[in-house]
């Protein structure tokens, strides 16, 4: 059923709306609630104590660098280790309008908007202020989605408590006629009422292909900008090579990117090549989509043959090493990684999770918003054998795709930051806090690929971006 348009006015705003049940009535962590409220100097004293390499004026700088573009982001991260004992949390990918808000129990109980506001007030309300030499667009406040519903109408009502406005919430679905939603010199407008109403800004919650339709020059102020997902928020071929070049000046400080071992721009044809490099167990992604689609893990033949009888529409991929168990993980340039998992259930059963971790920019830095952590829907076996599904023991995104633009969630593998799940997981106070740092190291490293996609007049690099992305058939989706 094709969504209307409405309009949502302040005081609207219900936290049963916009949380799962699950986590609504749910009591943070004490350790969680303890992290979220570090300052950062002690951050930075603790992480220094631990890694006495890394410079502290570095990690200083990192952790109050302000992004252009990319304001708001989620990492997705594993915690993983070698046999020798070497854990580390390792960025899987970094996205643009991530999910996040409805799982995070809340850390004030007085506060019934919790981690809402924050990102609107931290992030969405200081991008509209007034910029010296810029002339300000006359229109109303909108958002636009795809999914996600829950959020994105918390959000809306949250912009308009905050600005003490209405706001138009307005569906915005790949591969549908969209007539409702115009360009014109350059501001987004949107039909509603029988007329015209132009947009000065919108909280933009669009995650698929979301270039086809919002263009990546426009006078109305849009959170996240396009770039941010054509740089590396949506873009995972655009986004590794982002890694591989903050890494390169992040070296000489003792910081990294983690980052499983990972082999851009290849074609159908070469994956075979590269699974057979990496020991016969790999990744294999198609860099934009997303939401747990285009994802495959492969343990086996018979999971590599599958893939290579799709028909898909794109022409490059990237192909990672696979962190599994020991017994059959990639074996990388690094070494073997393998998932520590959950903390093993009475009968012995060890789940692979990951951990999201949602991040704003603000004038004092990059910081934290929410967490959230998903395990997979079975456990990780010791050993391979015929007919085991990996994605079962691997996969852990919640989002169920039901048709066309048509989404619903697998909430019984959702694991909150609260007393009960969060002890689950295995995970210390350290960990949070590199989890953190990857988190902005990851979201720096695509802020800076945005600004390197644009000359100093503010046009869009388009040779550039083709030659870091040279897919004929994401180019001619890009809406200029």
């Amino acid at each position: 059923m094709k969504k209307k348009i409405e309009v949502v006015l302040p005081g609207t705003f219900s936290g049963e709306n916009h949380w799962y049940p699950k986590a609504i009535n749910a009591t943070i962590h004490p350790m969680v609630n303890f992290f979220l409220n570090l300052s950062k100097d002690r951050i930075i004293n603790r992480y220094c104590h631990l890694h006495p390499m890394v410079s502290r004026e570095k990690l200083t700088e990192v952790l109050e660098y302000q992004c252009k573009y990319f304001l708001w982001g989620g990492a997705d991260l594993i915690n993983a280790t070698s046999a020798e004992g070497n854990r580390q949390m390792v960025v899987l990918e970094n996205n643009s309008c991530p999910s996040g808000q409805k799982s995070m129990p809340l850390l004030d109980d007085n506060k019934e908007d919790g981690s809402y506001r924050l990102l609107i007030e931290r992030t969405f309300k200081p991008m509209l202020k007034p910029k010296k030499g810029v002339v300000s667009i006359k229109g109303k406040l909108g958002l636009i989605y795809d999914k996600n519903m829950m959020e994105t109408s918390g959000y809306a009502a949250i912009i308009a408590d905050v600005f003490d406005e209405e706001v138009i919430y307005i569906p915005y679905f790949n591969g549908e006629s969209n007539d409702h939603v115009k360009v014109e010199k350059d501001i987004l407008h949107v039909f509603h009422d029988n007329e015209w109403i132009p947009l000065r800004a919108v909280f933009r919650y669009v995650t698929q292909k979301p270039w086809n339709r919002i263009p990546l020059h426009c006078k109305t102020k849009v959170l996240n900008p396009i770039i941010a997902c054509l740089a590396g928020g949506r873009n995972k071929m655009v986004a590794a090579k982002a890694y591989d070049i903050y890494n390169t000046e992040l070296e000489s400080f003792g910081l990294k990117i983690n980052t499983p071992e990972t082999i851009w721009d290849v074609s159908k044809a070469e994956i075979p090549l590269w699974v057979q490099k990496m020991g016969g167990q790999a990744v294999i992604k198609i860099p934009y989509s997303n939401a747990g689609q285009g994802v495959y893990t492969i343990i086996n033949q018979e999971e590599l043959d599958a893939f290579m009888e799709l028909d898909i529409e794109y022409e490059r991929f990237i192909v990672q090493s696979l962190i599994g168990n020991y017994n059959w993980s990639s074996v990388s340039s690094n070494g073997k990684y393998y998932h520590v998992g959950t903390i093993p259930t009475t009968k012995g059963e060890t789940f692979v999770t990951d951990l999201r971790l949602m991040v704003s920019s603000t004038d004092k830095g990059i910081k934290p918003l929410c967490f959230y952590s998903r395990r997979a829907a079975k456990p990780l076996a010791d050993h391979i054998v015929n007919g085991l599904d990996s994605w079962s023991m691997l996969g852990t995104n919640l989002s169920v795709k039901e048709g066309v633009n048509e989404w619903s969630s697998d909430t019984n593998r959702l694991m909150l930051m609260d007393r009960r799940d969060f002890n689950k997981l295995g995970l210390g106070l350290d960990d949070l806090v590199e989890a953190y740092i990857q988190t902005v190291l990851s979201t720096i490293a695509i802020d800076k690929m945005c600004k390197n996609l644009y000359n100093s007049k503010g046009k869009f690099r388009m040779k550039l971006f083709k030659s870091l992305n040279n897919d004929m058939t994401l180019l001619n989706e890009i809406m200029p």
